[in-house]
């Protein structure tokens, strides 16, 4: 094992990046609207960010584990305790974490700026890492779900930051009320293996020689399963798959840095790192319904994201639609290139969503200063920014060819060996298996022209909305340039491995060194990536002649582009299936309460008072006669057998004769 650097334990070290933001937390807390520079907020990420890839990462990557234990409380001869696990996943989260939250810290000093929550917004920011911080690094799973339940609390803080918006506390709401039926579900997963286990430590469980690597229980028993299917709920919720995805594109309603933070790199991304840490928890049943509820997400999100003008619900199907793509990863058993996914994902994807929100940005402003009536996220308002925003459309399209899979960028990694192992998988397994990598080819197809779409219509062409005076577009400030110019450097290949076509060569991979089950084939290293590239680049000659040439064949109010809009309603059957019958049942619970519990009580509290009030009578008159008569009475002979023995002889001779007379009264009348 390596030295620690400057004889600074990891654990130490790692103790302190989770520790930081939420001493800004507490400081900002105090400070209140006396401080709304963000300073605190800012250093603490700075530093956090700092330490965790100089004196955590390098020391616990691809070197001995580390962990620690502090009792924390005892219930009968059962002890909890609380700790710290670095391994080679718990540290790469940890550091993916600080390195996309640290460019978002900095950019919400230009993009918030005179926001009259700001104060509140660094103090939401600050809680939220601490809280995904924390998550990363738990070696408990108990602790692991103190964490989850409090990224989901900052989460809702966060997006409903707005809250004099409707729109922003219904969004909120949702996803609480969403994310507490995958917590739900989490719960009973951990309530499962503490009974056949009697351990909710990570180590104990799945670590190497750990309960789950030995012949303690069958994988394949009904419990197993159950609490396998329960902590993929979990993962369901967090990491937004079908149909508990419908709480994300709403949470788009936050500040754009939030979206980008959370829902793009971190919170969601949660989902994917618990069912990594447990893996070995699965077994086949379990892995097959987490490839197919991957799959289905992918496609669904991937055809929503088509219909969309919202530039950020845009951006939020696709996070939906790559979420699939990671839990199909972990589905096939390849939860090394799920997390490489996620984390080439991270990079790029809030690139996107800083870059939307530079537009949306100036769009706002322009909306200001000519008082239009217009919505400014709305693509249908937007063209031919890329004249006025040169730097925001180059490193907007880098990203979006990260996100398309194209070559030389990290998404063509990462998405590639989720890809190829899915077909090398469906090959193994044979027949229908082949429809889910035939899928999700479809959905990278589907992917390129999407965000083809979108930089077309925003960048391309001429601006839609009618204004003589242009002069007031101008580029975003450096303070939001410069973050997304560092996030650029992760959308590029080079980052995260020296060969630009094969994601065999990428650290990442080789670190968590997952055993395949299927054999490799290689053709599939080349056909795949081939095929994807060209029907990317036609899906984009097809978008560029209908977005900017004016081919456009297809009628944008037909019901069936309004229906995919609308996410075959998915929102409305919700309310029918689940929303509806609850508060039908609520109103039906009131009325048998008010009409049924009430009425009865109410008829019978006549009859329960009468009877109340002969309890009453007989208790005093019979019960209360009964015992003050036997009372009196012993008072009485008490008062005899007093004047009797008064120490007087003179009364003891009058008793005694007053006796012997009675006696000889007795005798003669006998």
């Amino acid at each position: 094992m390596n030295t620690p650097i400057m004889n600074i334990s990891p654990l130490v070290a790692s103790t302190l990046v989770v520790l930081l933001p939420f001493i800004a937390f507490l400081i900002q807390a105090i400070a209140g609207r006396r401080s709304t520079s963000g300073i605190f907020s800012i250093i603490s990420i700075v530093l956090s960010t700092l330490i965790s890839a100089v004196f955590v990462f390098p020391v616990i990557w691809n070197q001995e584990i580390q962990y620690s234990n502090y009792e924390w409380f005892t219930i009968g001869e059962q002890r909890f305790a609380v700790g710290i696990l670095l391994n080679n996943l718990s540290v790469l989260m940890q550091l993916i974490v600080c390195l996309i939250a640290l460019p978002v810290h900095i950019y919400s000093k230009s993009y918030m700026k005179g926001d009259s929550g700001i104060h509140r917004y660094w103090m939401y920011l600050s809680l939220f890492c601490f809280a995904m911080l924390g998550l990363t690094i738990s070696k408990s799973l108990l602790m692991m779900y103190i964490f989850w339940e409090l990224v989901g609390f900052a989460s809702y803080l966060l997006i409903g930051f707005w809250f004099t918006k409707d729109a922003a506390v219904q969004a909120n709401k949702k996803a609480f009320l969403m994310n507490r039926i995958g917590d739900l579900g989490f719960l009973i997963g951990l309530a499962i293996l503490f009974t056949t286990f009697g351990t909710l430590d990570i180590v104990d469980l799945f670590g190497d020689g750990g309960l789950m690597h030995q012949s303690i229980v069958d994988k394949n028993m009904g419990w197993i399963t159950a609490a396998g299917i329960c902590f993929f709920l979990g993962a369901m919720a967090k990491s937004a798959q079908f149909p508990l995805h419908l709480w994300l594109p709403d949470a788009m309603e936050g500040p754009t840095s939030v979206s980008s933070l959370i829902h793009a790199a971190t919170m969601v991304a949660a989902g994917v790192f618990l069912l990594s840490t447990i893996f070995p928890l699965f077994n086949d049943v379990v892995l097959l319904i987490i490839a197919l509820v991957g799959t289905i997400t992918a496609t669904f999100a991937a055809i929503f994201a088509l219909a969309q003008y919202d530039i950020k619900k845009i951006l939020a199907f696709s996070t939906i639609s790559q979420l699939g793509y990671m839990m199909v990863g972990v589905g096939i058993g390849a939860w090394d290139a799920a997390m490489f996914h996620l984390t080439t994902h991270a990079f790029f994807k809030c690139l996107l969503f800083l870059s939307a929100g530079a537009v949306i940005h100036e769009m706002t402003h322009l909306k200001q200063h000519h008082n239009l009536d217009i919505d400014p996220q709305d693509l249908r308002n937007m063209g031919g920014l890329k004249q006025y925003m040169p730097k925001t459309f180059i490193m907007m399209s880098i990203a979006s060819l990260a996100l398309a899979g194209f070559p030389l960028t990290s998404g063509f990694l990462s998405k590639d060996a989720i890809v190829i192992s899915s077909f090398e998988w469906a090959l193994e397994k044979g027949g229908v298996y082949l429809v889910i990598p035939i899928l999700l080819s479809v959905v990278s197809i589907l992917t390129a022209f999407y965000i083809g779409r979108l930089i077309f219509k925003a960048f391309f062409g001429k601006l839609r909305t009618e204004i003589a005076d242009l002069h007031t577009m101008h580029e975003a400030p450096s303070t939001m340039l410069l973050p997304m110019a560092f996030l650029t450097v992760g959308a590029l290949f080079l980052v995260f491995s020296v060969h630009p076509f094969s994601y065999a060569h990428a650290p990442i991979m080789n670190g968590l060194a997952v055993q395949r089950l299927f054999p490799s084939v290689h053709i599939l290293h080349s056909i795949v990536p081939l095929t994807l590239t060209l029907t990317a680049l036609i899906s984009w000659w097809v978008g560029y002649s209908w977005y900017v040439q004016g081919r456009y064949p297809l009628n944008d109010k037909s019901r069936w582009i309004l229906y995919t809009q609308n996410q075959f309603n998915l929102n409305h059957w919700l309310m029918r299936i689940w929303v509806n019958p609850t508060l039908g049942l609520g109103k039906v619970s009131y009325w048998f309460d008010k009409y049924i519990i009430d009425g009865i009580i109410n008829a019978f509290s006549p009859l329960v008072r009468m009877l109340g009030q002969a309890i009453a009578w007989i208790d005093k008159h019979i019960v209360d006669g009964i015992v003050n008569g036997i009372a009196a009475l012993a008072y009485i002979i008490g008062n005899i057998f007093r004047f009797v023995q008064n120490g007087r002889l003179q009364n003891y001779l009058g008793f005694a004769l007053t006796v012997i007379l009675v006696g000889i009264i007795y005798l003669i009348l006998r």
